[in-house]
Formats: structure tokens, sequence, C-alpha cells
């Protein structure tokens, strides 16, 4: 069968006539196929209506060739779907790649923040404090500040530190960046900047600071 021939095979790419000898059709038989083997799969059919175009959709092939055709008209297409399922791949490959930098790993002493001009590394000793507004935090170092979209819950395992503290349930500091004490706020070096200190905080902080 044509998957039995695909799995032994492993072609770069599949010809498949929507009119196939036997019970199973071009269409099914192109889903099989790309069940076991990740190739781009391109349709070749003598017929255009809606309904056999919308079946075929589905096993989300990478062209059609409509009969009769010429010589032109398969180098092209074949062309454009090998490159297209390279770009796939590649995308997949690269998202994958990322999704293994974003899992949490407790002896890590940096960490990627994606930006505009790409994932930007930080040291965890770098940062300053952490702001959470709704479903964004915002990453402050003592000369920039990175945007990004998470949670505060999420941000507080992937940051874990000694030196990095939960003080408000929307903000997290940096200790050593602690300049001064003032009522029940904290003082951070970066602008001066004032940090409430959440009730439900004050006494795990007390615990982690000395006062003369």
């Amino acid at each position: 069968t044509a998957i039995d021939l695909a799995k032994k095979l492993k072609p770069d790419l599949a010809l498949m006539d929507i009119k196939l000898k036997g019970d199973m059709t071009g269409i099914e038989a192109a889903a099989a196929i790309k069940e076991h083997v990740d190739i781009p799969i391109i349709f070749l059919t003598a017929n255009a209506d809606p309904a056999t175009l919308n079946r075929a959709k589905i096993t989300e092939p990478h062209g059609y060739i409509l009969k009769p055709f010429k010589d032109i008209d398969i180098h092209t297409t074949i062309e454009m779907a090998m490159h297209k399922h390279g770009k796939e791949k590649q995308m997949r490959d690269e998202n994958e790649w990322l999704k293994s930098l974003g899992e949490y790993k407790a002896s890590a002493k940096h960490f990627f923040v994606k930006q505009k001009q790409g994932q930007i590394r930080l040291n965890l000793e770098d940062v300053v404090m952490v702001e959470a507004l709704k479903d964004y935090v915002t990453i402050h170092t003592m000369s920039d500040a990175y945007k990004i979209h998470s949670t505060m819950k999420e941000i507080e395992k992937k940051l874990a530190n000694q030196d990095l503290m939960r003080v408000h349930r929307s903000t997290i500091v940096n200790l050593n960046y602690v300049k001064a004490l003032k009522g029940g706020d904290l003082i951070m070096e970066k602008a001066e900047h004032q940090v409430a200190v959440g009730g439900s905080y004050r006494q795990a902080l007390s615990e982690r600071i000395n006062l003369l």
C-alpha cells in the first residue's frame, strides 16, 4: 500500500492522485501517510469541485495540480511545496528549542526574555525588581525594563533565587537592591523606587533582613 511504501522508502515528497484504485481514496491515504512520515503531499486531481477540495484541505496538502497538467506545473508546484515544508519544519524545530529554553531550571543563573530584537539574556543577580499588571510582568534592571506576557506565579517559580523575594502580590524585589526602609515600604536603588510590602509578606521579610 501507499502507506507501507512511504514508511519503507521515506520519500521527500508524495504526489497523490485523489482517485485511487481500491477502497481508500487519495485523501484518506494522504492522511494516513502523514501520521507516519513528515513529508509534503501534493494532490493530483481532475475534479476541482468545492466538496472535494474541502475534504482534501483536512490533510493540509502543500499543493494541488489539476489535470491535464504540463511538466512546468509539476516542477513549480514541487519546488514550492519543498520550500514551504522546509520552512515549516524549521519553524517547528525553533519553537521546540525555545520551549525547552523556557522550561524551569533550578540551577540556572540567567534567563532569556523575548523582545523585538530577539531573545535577550539577563542574569538573575541583575534583576532589581519585578512588577505585575494583569497578564504582564515588567522585569527591571538598573538600566532597562522588559515587559513580557506572564503571571506572577510563573515568574516567581522561574526566577527562584535566594536574593529574590516576593513582598507583595504584584511585586518581587532583589534584596541586594533595597536601599532603605521607609515606614512599611522598601526604597529600591533604581530611581528611588518605592515598593509597598503586603501584610501577608511582612513576617517573611522581617526574617530576611537585619535591623540594628
